[in-house]
């Protein structure tokens, strides 16, 4: 294995969420906080018309921060031709690496009727797969429905990440088959979250992520306080324990996963 690792201090947040309510009138301080613990890469992940233009706003604003828009299927009551049209227009924008948060979320069956979640997520996939985006997938209590849409979506062709998977070995391996990555958020340093760490050991570095989706799901030490993106280092180093292996090995290998994914890929489409 290369030696490449050692060392290695940098941290990738492949999805959170500084545009929210919680972070946004002091994105520099928790910025900065993310640089002390090495977290030098986030996604700044949308889910509506207000956390998009604020994702936008933050990646124009910082060089280190990247945007990730979409309509999670909590909002997609609201998501309409006016706002698919105006979704369409911002995900031309240069500082967009990926459509997201999209997908099912059957959790609370008073937020969104089923079929039209479907519907709605396999219309953005489409909008994904012209653009040729990768997808940031949020999934609560319907994989098996998801994975079916996304298998009919063609995803192997644009690819995407399954954003705090929290799903078993053997659902990470059939959506890892379909050419998505698996992320990891501090749910895996949860000590009852068992499902999550079988997963967690299952899935090569070589296909993994790491997240906080902050201000949500803060992980040990910290649990029971508000989330931030520094808090990655933490997701980083309760896989490295699960997994036996040097922290700055799974530093490593999420970050450039999550840069190949997101970073290097729109390089590509902007020369195309």
């Amino acid at each position: 294995m290369s030696k490449q690792h050692k060392n290695w201090r940098q941290v990738y947040d492949s999805h959170t969420h500084l545009n929210d309510d919680a972070f946004y009138n002091d994105v520099p301080a928790f910025e900065a906080r993310a640089a002390h613990y090495g977290v030098t890469q986030m996604n700044i992940v949308g889910s509506n018309t207000i956390l998009n233009e604020r994702a936008l706003k933050l990646a124009h604003k910082y060089e280190n921060l990247h945007a990730i828009i979409g309509w999670h299927p909590e909002d997609i009551r609201s998501y309409n031709e006016e706002a698919e049209k105006k979704l369409l227009s911002q995900l031309h924008d240069p500082q967009v690496v990926g459509i997201g948060e999209i997908g099912l979320d059957y959790f609370n069956d008073q937020t969104s009727p089923h079929d039209q979640q479907q519907e709605i997520f396999a219309q953005q996939l489409e909008i994904a797969r012209q653009l040729h985006l990768p997808v940031s997938i949020h999934v609560r209590d319907a994989l098996d429905d998801a994975y079916s849409i996304l298998r009919d979506a063609h995803i192997d062709e644009y690819g995407g990440v399954m954003h705090s998977f929290n799903g078993s070995p053997e659902m990470a391996e059939k959506f890892m088959n379909l050419g998505m990555a698996i992320s990891f958020s501090g749910v895996v340093s949860f000590k009852t979250a068992e499902d999550v760490h079988r997963a967690a050991l299952a899935v090569p570095l070589d296909r993994m992520m790491v997240e906080t989706d902050a201000p949500y799901l803060t992980p040990i030490p910290y649990r029971g306080k508000e989330n931030e993106p520094g808090f990655t280092k933490f997701v980083v180093n309760a896989i490295a324990k699960l997994k036996n292996v040097d922290a700055e090995l799974v530093a490593y290998k999420t970050f450039h996963n999550a840069e190949q994914l997101f970073l290097t890929k729109r390089e590509l489409n902007e020369e195309d």
